[in-house]
C-alpha cells in the first residue's frame, strides 16, 4: 500500500492492541503488505465458494468467518505499510483491486446461493463503482470520501451478519430470508452511496470555482 494518510479509509480498529501487536509482528517477518492485501482474495474466495456451494448452516458459518478474515487483512495490509513503514510503489494498485474482487467473488456468490444472480450481479457492480466514484473524486485533487451509507465495512458487516441469521434460519426454518434481504440492502445501500459521493463531488467542485 502506498495511500497517503489524508486518502485512508478511518478505522477504528487500527487503534485496538490486539491490531497493533499483530501489525508489529508482521512488520518483523518477510511478508508485504501487497501480499497481506492478496491473502484477502483467499479469504473472500474461501466465503464465497462455501456461500455458493455448500449454503448449509456451517457452510455460512464458514462465509462469515472468512468475510472477517477478509476484513483483518484489509486492515493490516495498511498499518503494516504506513505504520510499519513498509509502503512499495505498487502499493496503490495492491490497495484497491484485491478489494474489487474480493467484493465480486462475494456478492456475485451471495446472488447464486438465493438464486438471485442478477441482483448479485447488480451488487457487485454498485460496489465497484462505490470504489470507482471515490478513487475519481482523488484524481480530480480531492479528497477521497469514504462515506455511506454503504461503504465496504458496511457492505462486509451487513453480510456477515446475515450469514449468521442465515445459518440460525436454515437449521429451524430451512429458509434463507436473511440472505435475500442483506443482498437487497447491499445493492440498493451501495446505489444510494454512488449519489452520494457523487454529489459530494460535486459539491466541492462548485466550492473552489465559487
Amino acid at each position: 500500500m502506498n495511500d497517503a494518510d489524508h486518502n485512508r479509509r478511518p478505522i477504528k480498529a487500527r487503534s485496538s492492541i490486539c491490531s497493533k501487536k499483530a501489525a508489529s509482528f508482521l512488520v518483523k517477518t518477510n511478508v508485504s503488505p501487497n501480499q497481506i492485501s492478496l491473502i484477502s482474495i483467499f479469504f473472500a474466495g474461501i466465503g464465497a465458494m462455501f456461500l455458493s456451494w455448500y449454503p448449509t448452516p456451517v457452510g455460512l458459518l464458514v462465509c462469515a468467518a472468512a468475510i472477517q478474515g477478509r476484513l483483518v487483512c484489509n486492515l493490516l495490509d495498511g498499518m503494516v505499510a504506513i505504520e510499519g513503514g513498509k509502503k512499495s510503489p505498487l502499493g496503490q494498485i495492491y490497495n484497491e483491486f484485491p478489494d474489487r474482487i474480493a467484493d465480486s467473488l462475494l456478492f456475485v456468490a451471495l446472488g447464486y446461493a438465493i438464486q438471485l444472480p442478477s441482483i448479485g450481479w447488480l451488487g457487485t457492480l454498485a460496489a465497484a463503482l462505490t470504489a470507482y466514484i471515490r478513487v475519481f473524486g482523488g484524481s480530480l485533487g480531492l479528497q477521497q470520501d469514504f462515506r455511506g451509507p454503504m461503504a465496504k465495512q458496511h457492505r462486509m458487516a451487513i453480510m456477515t451478519l446475515a450469514c449468521i441469521l442465515g445459518a440460525i434460519e436454515e437449521k429451524l426454518w430451512n429458509s434463507m430470508y436473511a440472505l435475500n434481504i442483506a443482498l437487497v440492502i447491499i445493492t440498493l445501500g451501495a446505489l444510494i452511496t454512488c449519489v452520494t459521493r457523487t454529489q459530494a463531488i460535486a459539491v466541492q467542485l462548485n466550492a473552489q470555482n465559487s
